[in-house]
């Protein structure tokens, strides 16, 4: 009798609009707030919205705004932003086995690869189609360009109060560690992030953020997996 191959798993079936509406919770908001700070710094509106499409970098382009203002060369420009996002270099490493294989869908990712985006995506489920991934790093950066395309054109017109907008991003990334914990098998993640960050904190409180990435990392480097035991015969 011939033999039936095995079947082959299910792709999951996973709504990338309702994975993306947290983000949009705080990138819109967050988003207008860099539109509005920047028309307000002398830019025109339409300079806002091509930041967003083409840096894309959130704390950075807050960053940006009083070094334009100041008049500050690119350069300097340029080593700020790579010192604020030099954390991405450790989210990429460790989504390199995720990452799809078609050249453009990988570069975009690595392009769009926020903290939140990096969240998301590394909750997806195994067999996840690059359409999907991609499509939720897109819905992601759409929302923080409509939220700046809001703020630069809308928000400075209409002298919209812009106070408690700044918390959006924190609540956000609260709503993320929450859903990361829940779809996590071990809390002990969670708890090696505390705790690099408290010791990090204690001891280079300048560089607190870098450095409990650094330990995480090392962490996670030295962490034995219970699973990962060979079975016995």
């Amino acid at each position: 009798m011939p033999v039936t191959p095995p079947l082959k798993p299910p792709v999951p079936q996973i709504s990338v609009l309702s994975l993306s509406v947290p983000v949009a919770m705080g990138y819109v908001p967050l988003g207008m707030v860099f539109g509005f700070l920047f028309v307000q710094a002398g830019a025109p509106w339409w300079l806002a919205v091509f930041a967003s499409v083409l840096v894309f970098a959130g704390a950075a382009q807050f960053m940006m705004v009083p070094m334009l203002a100041a008049g500050l060369p690119w350069a300097s420009l340029a080593l700020a932003t790579l010192v604020v996002n030099l954390r991405h270099v450790f989210y990429g490493l460790s989504l390199l086995d995720k990452l799809p294989a078609k050249r453009w869908a990988r570069w975009y990712l690595v392009f769009a690869l926020t903290d939140e985006t990096y969240s998301v995506l590394t909750t997806l489920p195994p067999g996840t189609s690059t359409r999907q991934m991609v499509t939720v790093a897109l819905l992601n950066q759409g929302w923080w360009v409509l939220g700046t395309l809001l703020g630069a054109v809308i928000g400075a017109q209409a002298q919209i109060s812009l106070v408690g907008l700044d918390f959006a991003l924190a609540a956000l990334f609260a709503v993320l560690a929450v859903e990361q914990w829940r779809s996590a098998d071990s809390a002990a993640p969670l708890w090696v992030a505390v705790l690099s960050y408290a010791l990090a904190w204690a001891l280079l409180p300048q560089q607190a953020l870098l450095t409990a990435i650094g330990l995480s990392v090392l962490a996670g480097l030295l962490w034995r997996k219970s699973g990962a035991r060979e079975p016995r015969p």
